[in-house]
């Protein structure tokens, strides 16, 4: 063979045999890279997760839940308290089976499996030695078969939870609200470093404007625990602080007087009853009403579902949220510019002949009143009478004084989600619309129809600024907050002075005592030695020809019925409440006053020191003709 063949194959050889111990080379090379990098991971990237497992290893911590505060009426009487609850739960670093687990745990609670996959589902993002609550607010029995089943049941615990706890049931609940646990966009915009992860909150009423007074802070116990799981004993514990105790200004007898005389008289809506003098809230009712109680013990989907398809919307706080047209209580609006403006005296007299001509429109009344002055249109709720002041006042000058009287602004009061009333003007209509105001539609309003909206709180402000000369007081719920030093008053928002004359005050007075004492429309809310005050509303929810068309084509016209207000203060010369009510689909405002007297009644029983009044049996409200209507 020839020598350079031979060198040849030599030289291809050593180089198969250089580039596979570069090959081999780089191999181990990358080998030993990854498992450096692995070794970082570990030792440098994972070290706090890895730490903390160790350490979970013979450690537990657990979360000790705050009590949140008490809430407590003026009188001191409680109108919401803890308790606690017993929750089974599931640790699933200790289950090693969870599909078995679950459904043993189904069967002997009587549960559905898939609730307790979801609730396990909702506790995803919780540290997998921790315990994930599978039936929150367990029964006895429950537990009972729980405790029974345990060794078949590793990782499965009772865990014993505050819970809220509302005595009332329904009663006050749109008032109170609710809690529930955070939520995911409540907790990115949390700024209060208690809220975190699983924590419960305040999420509507008291319970979430004062949530910050009533959460607690939450506490820790460490505990030893050995290679199962099993407690072996407590190394550390720092106690829960519990939130502060809160006293409203409401009184819960009339708070309870205006949900009993709701259900007497058979209607929904909205009552609002203040203190003139201070705005301090002394009942806010609002119905139909929910169940508090369902929401702390963690709301199940067939409840919420429910609720929130209710065709009647009870988790509406109408009091506030509730946007009504005001019928003839606005009047009480229109009286008051007219004399402010100086286009009509008290005396500024008006021939009604059942109705009267207006740009060119017959505009009807409800009945001939004959020649009236100011306190007697206001006395038999005339609609010619008003109609002529708002023809001679103008919309612009209406707004304006309705806006001062508390309508179409917000209160200010301390609940969330208070809606915003409409008062319309020249400039509103034109900014919302595009389009003029035509004065027709002065007429309209005049009488609290038309494009005039308000919510029933806004409506008992303006009553209360007529019954207090002309201070436009701020609603407010907090009467004090209870501290290491005892109980600490509540900074009560100051009023705002409107400037009545007194000719206005005692003309509007006047009126509202007429049209309670004497032949007027609301004789129903009258109380001999009180001298209450007050004004008899019909709101129109649907024109005549509509009404009767539902009617004819369902048989049922109920929703569509008018609702029904009245406004009411006492005593007139020195008022110490005053208030509203608003009765959905009532027909007239004269059937909501008994439910106003009721509350009155309560109020000055109490005042007295004495029994609280009875309702009556029920009786048939009188037909819509035995009596004159109320505008």
């Amino acid at each position: 063979m020839h020598p350079d063949l031979t060198d040849d194959r030599l030289s291809a050889a050593r180089e198969r045999c250089r580039f596979l111990l570069r090959l081999a080379q780089a191999g181990i090379a990358s080998a030993f890279c990854v498992i450096a990098l692995s070794f970082w991971s570990f030792q440098v990237g994972q070290h706090v997760r890895f730490a903390e497992m160790a350490e979970n290893n013979h450690q537990r911590v657990l979360n000790l839940r705050a009590l949140r505060g008490a809430v407590v009426d003026r009188n001191g009487d409680v109108l919401v308290q803890n308790r606690y609850s017993l929750d089974i739960c599931l640790i699933r670093e200790q289950v090693a089976d969870l599909e078995r687990t679950l459904a043993l745990v189904a069967d002997a609670t009587g549960s559905d499996p898939e609730a307790l996959r979801d609730a396990l589902a909702d506790g995803a993002d919780v540290p997998v030695y921790r315990p994930v609550a599978l039936i929150k607010d367990a029964t006895q029995a429950q537990v009972a078969a729980v405790a029974a089943r345990a060794f078949e049941l590793p990782g499965v615990v009772v865990e014993r939870n505050p819970t809220r706890h509302y005595p009332s049931g329904t009663i006050a609940s749109h008032l109170f609200g609710y809690v529930g646990e955070v939520t995911d966009s409540q907790l990115r915009a949390a700024t209060d470093e208690r809220i975190r992860v699983g924590a419960v909150i305040g999420q509507s009423g008291v319970e979430h404007s004062y949530n910050r007074l009533l959460m607690g802070e939450d506490g820790a116990r460490r505990v030893a625990v050995n290679s199962i799981g099993r407690e072996l004993g407590t190394l550390e514990e720092l106690p829960p602080a519990e939130g502060q105790p809160l006293q409203l200004t409401i009184d819960f007898d009339m708070q309870k007087a205006a949900e009993d005389a709701f259900a007497h008289a058979g209607f929904t809506g909205a009552a609002v009853a203040l203190d003139p003098r201070s705005g301090e809230v002394l009942a806010l009712a609002s119905l139909p009403a929910y169940d508090p109680n369902d929401f702390a013990r963690g709301i199940d989907g067939s409840t919420w579902s429910m609720l929130n398809n209710d065709a009647r919307k009870p988790l509406q706080n109408r009091a506030l949220q509730g946007r009504y047209s005001p019928g003839s209580t606005f009047k009480l609006v229109v009286a008051a510019a007219a004399l402010q403006e100086g286009v009509a005296t008290p005396d500024f007299q008006v021939d009604c002949q059942g109705g009267g001509v207006f740009y060119g429109r017959f505009f009807r009344c409800h009945s001939r009143h004959g020649t009236v002055a100011m306190d007697e249109a206001l006395e038999k709720s005339c609609n010619t009478y008003f109609y002529t002041l708002g023809q001679r006042t103008g919309i612009d000058a209406i707004h304006r004084w309705a806006t001062a009287l508390g309508l179409g602004r917000p209160s200010g009061i301390d609940l969330p989600h208070e809606a915003t009333g409409t008062v319309p003007s020249r400039e509103w209509k034109r900014r919302q619309l595009g389009e003029r105001w035509y004065p027709g539609e002065t007429i309209s309003v005049a009488i609290g129809q038309g494009s005039v909206a308000v919510t029933p709180l806004s409506l008992a402000v303006m009553m209360s600024t007529v019954a207090n000369g002309g201070k436009r007081v701020v609603p407010h719920l907090l009467k004090a907050a209870r501290t290491a030093d005892g109980w600490i008053a509540a900074d009560r928002p100051l009023p705002s002075s409107i400037d009545l004359n007194p000719a206005t005050v005692e003309t509007l007075q006047r009126g509202l005592w007429m049209a309670v004492n004497r032949a007027g429309t609301a004789g129903r809310a009258r109380i001999r030695g009180r001298d209450v005050i007050g004004k008899t509303g019909t709101a129109q929810v649907i024109s005549l020809e509509g009404r009767a068309a539902a009617e004819a084509a369902n048989g049922d016209s109920r929703r569509f019925r008018d609702h029904g207000w009245f406004v009411f203060a006492a005593p007139r010369d020195e008022p110490q409440i005053a208030g509203v009510v608003l009765a959905e689909h009532a027909g007239h405002g004269y059937l909501a006053a008994p439910i106003a007297r009721h509350m009155l009644e309560t109020f000055f029983a109490k005042q007295a020191d004495r029994p609280l009044p009875v309702l009556p049996p029920r009786a048939r409200p009188a037909p819509a003709d035995a009596m004159e209507a109320d505008g």
